[in-house]
């Protein structure tokens, strides 16, 4: 595999975690960091050894030199950027969740696919040594037909109405920040969307979900229980129920360990990964360039979309909407 010069997009938080697994990821050349901020995007550029630094998301797309762009704004500038980034041919990796809506979602799809570009939700989780092995025992048919999928996440943080989490102009709540996990951990599983949901949100004083409770509900009998929050800290675990046994998911979201119990009893896998496991979507992203996809067979774009779609509905269905898709 040749090497890919990697650009960073937004040097917040996320951008920070994501660089610490891109730095151990073969191939991977930490090249270039595009801020609003010109001496934000240099001082992360000096951190963690990026060739480049620009002032401007603009520069950053027209560098002629960058092979893939990690999109690391908050969710509700999704859009803009990537397709700011796709415009102007460059493949991107946009951080989950995906957009805000589905609208935003397929305007974003439609670019890529229309500029025949790569594009790719960084859905982390899904490419975790533990998460494939997880996938790869339930393939095999070692706890049977899938029946049941239990998966919370849900951390306490401090009320502040001023926070991204809090507010309802940054798309704030649990459900996009922290629910999305569920419900694409489920749409993994599955390997599609629910044919019904029923869902309850806690709407905050601000005017976002607090947590959020869904029920999905598939042909076949199947189903999941899933839940969020950004008021209560939770187990953060994920189970899958078959006929034949189950796989139960420690903090599922970062997962390290695969708990498998079948007629065999009680099997622990351990999966450790240097970092918290951030390279190995780069690592897919590049692959999938190497070979000349415009889009990933672990997280194809038709299942964002469809994720979307199903949040969509959950929000929708609770009478939350965002100031600005009321406009």
């Amino acid at each position: 595999m040749k090497t890919y010069n990697w650009a960073i997009l937004a040097p917040g938080t996320i951008a920070h975690r994501f660089t610490k697994g891109l730095a151990i990821t073969p191939n991977a050349i930490p090249y270039a960091v595009g801020s609003r901020d010109l001496n934000r995007a240099q001082a992360f550029a000096n951190e963690y050894g990026y060739i480049k630094a620009y002032g401007s998301y603009e520069e950053l797309a027209q560098d002629p030199n960058i092979d893939i762009i990690y999109v690391a704004t908050p969710h509700p500038f999704h859009e803009e950027a990537a397709i700011l980034c796709l415009q102007h041919g460059k493949p991107v990796l946009c951080e989950k969740p995906f957009a805000v809506n589905a609208k935003q979602a397929s305007r974003m799809i439609e670019c890529a696919r229309a500029k025949n570009t790569f594009l790719m939700e960084a859905m982390w989780t899904r490419f975790l040594p533990a998460v494939r092995k997880a996938m790869e025992l339930i393939t095999s048919g070692a706890i049977g037909a899938i029946r049941h999928i239990i998966a919370d996440f849900g951390f306490r943080a401090e009320f502040d109405p001023a926070s991204r989490l809090f507010s309802p102009d940054m798309a704030g709540g649990s459900l996009l920040d922290v629910g999305i996990y569920n419900l694409a951990f489920s749409s993994m599983i599955y390997g599609r969307q629910p044919d019904r949901i029923q869902s309850y949100m806690d709407i905050g004083s601000t005017g976002v979900d607090e947590t959020t409770a869904a029920l999905l509900s598939y042909d076949k009998g199947q189903s999941a229980q899933l839940f969020s929050s950004i008021r209560l800290n939770t187990a953060h675990e994920a189970v899958i129920y078959g006929e034949a046994g189950h796989i139960r998911l420690p903090s599922y979201w970062c997962a390290k360990t695969v708990l498998l119990h079948n007629k065999n009893g009680l099997q622990e896998i351990n999966l450790p990964c240097e970092t918290e496991g951030f390279q190995f979507e780069a690592i897919e992203v590049m692959a999938c360039l190497e070979k000349g996809m415009k889009e990933s067979p672990i997280m194809p774009l038709d299942e964002t979309l469809g994720i979307m779609q199903t949040m969509d509905k959950i929000r929708f269905d609770n009478n939350l909407f965002y100031p600005f898709e009321l406009m």
